[in-house]
């Protein structure tokens, strides 16, 4: 069961052995109240542990191997999509997947990061890490977009733009402030979703958003905690203690006015019960899209950019007297 991380190895064990009695149920009839009185203490444990994660333990969970991508979600959620590809400048990077697709018969704009699933696929996806002509190929669809007067969805799921020799040469920091200029600038609405690690500018690059949710467990920060340990203290037994300092959870998130709506994921995680979980960003999705059609485009503007001006807190304080 390789699937559990370290702080759920309780339910686990507790899983074993309801296996075990249900294979013996199958000769032993006596064994199922058994089974069946465990099965409700590990719903129990589950609750009380999933209640009380630290935002380390919320980080390991975004970053599960087996939680949904962007292409599950794409499949789980939507009709009729076409991938896009390249940014007609250099290639086409699959770290980020573009294309048309249709919500609930809405026809929509979908952009995501994507990690793959498996050595090989990560390997293809450069583990999320998107290079300039990944962001580049996302402007040019967001551009389209505009053009067509279509919505814009994005999923947010990397730990950062690429940040090797190869993608400065090629213009990563440019890509990605062309990005958040022109998005912050589209008429059309746009719905941006946290499903797993969102993180740096390579996760903004694709999240200028008008609303923005975030699944229960997902993060969303300016760095990892591991660099920020790194940077800070130089110390990676700091790691726990950068994550809470952060403030990267949906639950901080909202209450700074980041983010806009949490979805709740299913017990155990997103992981657990891809379907689930997909319906829920599916109803979400539709809910938020149609409030924000019913907005004129003007006043849409109006509020993404009071939206963006709002974000952190400073405060000017008076030269002393000389």
């Amino acid at each position: 069961m390789k699937d559990y991380l370290e702080f759920e190895k309780p339910i686990l064990e507790i899983q074993e052995r309801i296996t075990r009695l249900r294979d013996l149920g199958k000769t032993d009839p006596r064994r199922g109240p058994e089974a069946e009185k465990l099965q409700k203490k590990m719903e129990e444990m589950q609750r009380d542990i999933f209640s009380k994660l630290t935002p380390w333990q919320i980080t390991q969970l975004a970053r599960h191997p087996e939680r949904p991508n962007t292409a599950d979600y794409i499949r789980m959620v939507f009709e009729e999509f076409t991938e896009l590809h390249g940014d007609r400048l250099f290639g086409d990077d699959r770290s980020i997947l573009c294309g048309l697709a249709r919500l609930e018969g809405r026809s929509v704009i979908l952009i995501g990061h994507q990690k793959g699933k498996g050595v090989k696929d990560r390997i293809a996806t450069n583990f999320g890490m998107p290079h300039p002509e990944g962001y580049r190929k996302a402007l040019r669809i967001m551009q389209m977009a505009e053009k067509f007067g279509k919505p814009i969805i994005t999923f947010v799921d990397t730990p950062g733009a690429y940040p090797g020799i190869q993608a400065e040469e090629r213009g990563q920091s440019e890509a990605i402030a062309k990005n958040l200029m022109i998005m912050s600038q589209l008429s059309v609405p746009i719905l941006s979703v946290v499903i797993g690690e969102g993180g740096s500018g390579g996760a903004l690059a694709i999240s200028v958003a008008d609303q923005m949710m975030m699944l229960e467990y997902s993060i969303y920060s300016v760095i990892s905690p591991e660099g920020c340990a790194a940077i800070l203290w130089n110390d990676t037994s700091k790691i726990s203690e950068a994550a809470e300092m952060l403030k990267l959870t949906a639950k901080d998130l909202l209450k700074m006015g980041i983010i806009e709506k949490i979805l709740p994921e299913p017990p155990g995680g997103a992981h657990r019960n891809p379907q689930l979980m997909a319906e829920t960003v599916s109803r979400a999705l539709s809910k938020q899209l149609s409030d924000l059609e019913s907005i004129p485009s003007e006043e849409r503007l109006q509020l993404r950019y009071k939206k963006l001006r709002n974000i952190g807190a400073y405060s000017e304080e008076k030269p002393p007297p000389k």
